[in-house]
């Protein structure tokens, strides 16, 4: 045994979704974000009706959100009132606090930050419906990547911040360009034709990812991801993290680990706990920091 070496944890982050990640599916809050989608396409943009499951399924599976697929395809609205109209009314009651997961959280001697699509908004109010508003570092969330009201696809990543600020947009409806027909793309392929891509930046876009990283100062290779989708935990995987997929016990490719619940947390990931057993040892004088088994 060699005296004076500092035995490194293999994580310095933990990283979490938060939508039916923190709490499970059942709540029902996924399906009235669905539902509040639909209603929204309708009422607000005036897409038909008998188009709304096909357009989107379509936007969702190509562009990782249907809002970012609908700011693709030419719609423009603004951000803030899309967040309104779909979380607004969510059934937030269904949220109750979990003292376990709390418990869990508050134990784990490692950084922990969330990191979702949804605005800052619905975050803190799901947080603290959970009761866990005060067990994460800061939040990760639409308006980090997307501070401003982009018309189109950029690289520019100074105008982006950890935790984000309103974003802003006088648009309110489609910008009086084309709408791009995904769904004749589809459909009835066309030569040449090419999907046209979206300003918004989100999972499970790998350059979402490294930005959102990059802005909270995240080391991929240190850091463990959890989530509930299994492209976001692919997406995860390629850029370097190791990857948790929660909600289901059968790890799929790309996952490290999989958890029926959040819960499970300790039961199969033990060693997150270790850091926390570590002794400090005094050796001639010189502390040394050395494993303690039980």
């Amino acid at each position: 045994m060699e005296y004076g070496h500092v035995q490194r944890p293999k994580y310095d982050c933990l990283l979490f979704d938060l939508d039916d990640t923190l709490y499970p599916l059942s709540t029902g809050l996924a399906a009235s974000v669905r539902q509040n989608i639909e209603d929204y396409m309708v009422e607000k943009l005036g897409i038909e009706q008998s188009k709304i499951a096909e357009l989107g399924n379509l936007l969702y599976k190509n562009y990782g959100t249907t809002m970012a697929g609908l700011r693709a395809i030419g719609y423009d609205f603004d951000y803030d009132e899309y967040h309104s109209f779909v979380h607004g009314r969510l059934p937030y009651e269904n949220l109750r606090p979990d003292p376990v997961l709390r418990s869990l959280l508050l134990s784990v001697p490692i950084r922990k930050v969330i990191f979702t699509n949804a605005d800052k908004v619905h975050a803190v109010k799901v947080l603290n419906k959970l009761g866990l508003e005060d067990c994460f570092e800061g939040i990760l969330c639409f308006e980090t990547l997307n501070p401003i009201h982009k018309s189109s696809p950029s690289d520019d990543e100074d105008d982006i911040e950890f935790i984000g600020s309103a974003t802003s947009c006088n648009a309110a409806a489609a910008n009086g360009s084309e709408i791009f027909d995904i769904i004749g793309h589809f459909s009835q392929p066309k030569a040449g034709s090419v999907l046209p891509k979206t300003p918004i930046v989100c999972k499970p876009s790998e350059v979402a990812i490294e930005r959102a990283l990059k802005i909270a100062n995240i080391n991929p290779h240190r850091t463990l991801f959890f989530e509930d989708s299994v492209r976001n935990v692919l997406a995860g995987k390629r850029v370097g993290l190791d990857t948790v997929l929660v909600g289901n016990s059968q790890r799929v490719v790309g996952a490290d680990y999989a958890l029926e619940s959040i819960h499970n947390i300790r039961e199969a990931l033990p060693q997150l706990w270790e850091v926390d057993r570590l002794a400090e040892v005094n050796y001639s004088g010189v502390a040394v920091e050395t494993s303690v088994t039980a």
